[in-house]
């Protein structure tokens, strides 16, 4: 079912909006993918919110026209499956983990921060931790001098009182 003008637009206006929004977008082939499985793949999308969404490419185009993610546009050819996220890591993981399990999910490109990527980088950012885990490592090495320090201080301490005894 083809969709009137007025959808057209509506549709365009929805993208470009979660587009502006974006600072990662991935797209990838879904041929020969059964529904099943692509209803497996919208919910991880859902739960690590990212906007996932089969498009007309000349919609996908218009959408992205103008924005920092224009040079895409060349890539869009084919049935594809755009995956968007404010998040940098989040679109490229969901996509590549799926990829993983599904070999006729094809990684086709992406584009991060107006950067293109092909398939391996997508592959490479979606390898990168979480925004979570990356902030707790962070946290544990600035622990580290500070505990040193104080298992300093106790043993110091303990063999001061050690030799007033």
């Amino acid at each position: 079912m083809s969709l009137n003008l007025n959808d057209k637009k509506a549709v365009v206006a929805e993208v470009a909006a979660k587009v502006a929004a974006a600072q990662t977008i991935v797209v990838a082939e879904y041929r020969g993918i059964q529904v099943g499985h692509l209803t497996q793949l919208r919910a991880k999308a859902r739960d690590q919110g990212v906007y996932l969404r089969v498009l007309k490419n000349t919609l996908a185009r218009r959408a992205v026209e103008g924005s920092a993610f224009a040079d895409l546009a060349s890539e869009m050819t084919g049935p594809l499956i755009y995956s968007i996220s404010e998040d940098a890591v989040a679109a490229a993981k969901v996509i590549s983990d799926f990829a993983k399990t599904n070999d006729k999910l094809v990684v086709k490109a992406g584009n991060y921060a107006g950067k293109p990527l092909d398939k391996a980088a997508v592959t490479a950012l979606a390898n990168i931790p979480s925004r979570e885990v990356l902030l707790a490592q962070l946290l544990g090495m600035m622990q580290v001098p500070v505990a040193g320090f104080a298992r300093g201080l106790a043993a110091l301490a303990a063999k001061k009182e050690a030799e007033a005894a």
